[in-house]
């Protein structure tokens, strides 16, 4: 029983987790084709805000409950290679949003910050950053995912 609640808290966290960052490429895409800065400049606060609000602690919970279930259940960590390998995925997704992607999402709030100072070019760079690091950010947690479902050894 014990065990059971473990999983699901984990699981409640990776939905919300999973949830918000993949919603967050959506509004960058719905604010991107609109050309207005101030739309994007309001999508990037409120992205910005939300992974603050929901990404950041369902990321540290998803990690507390997915120890918490890997020890109830006596799995070794580095022995199952399902878990192994999804914890990896997770290193490098977390690699890419606080390394990369976090601090291009603070350069295009800047920029959409300044009509003056705001270029398209500028914007359309850091844009395709952002795609990329953000692609590696949400695929790895996703490919996680699937390991843990079908635990292939």
């Amino acid at each position: 029983m014990i065990y059971n609640v473990w999983k699901l808290l984990h699981v409640v966290a990776v939905i919300i987790f999973l949830g918000n960052i993949t919603i967050g490429a959506f509004w960058k895409i719905q604010a991107e084709k609109t050309k207005d800065r101030l739309k994007i400049l309001d999508t990037f606060k409120n992205i910005i805000k939300a992974d603050r609000l929901f990404t950041m602690p369902a990321v540290t919970f998803l990690i507390i409950f997915g120890l918490g279930t890997a020890m109830q259940g006596n799995y070794s960590l580095i022995e199952t290679p399902w878990i192994l390998w999804s914890i990896i995925l997770l290193i490098i997704s977390s690699y890419a949003f606080m390394a990369q992607v976090v601090p291009v999402q603070k350069k295009i709030y800047a920029l959409a910050s300044s009509e003056e100072k705001f270029r398209w070019e500028e914007y359309n760079k850091l844009s395709r950053k952002w795609d990329i690091w953000g692609s590696v950010a949400t695929l790895a947690p996703y490919i996680a995912v699937i390991l843990m479902v079908l635990k292939p050894q």
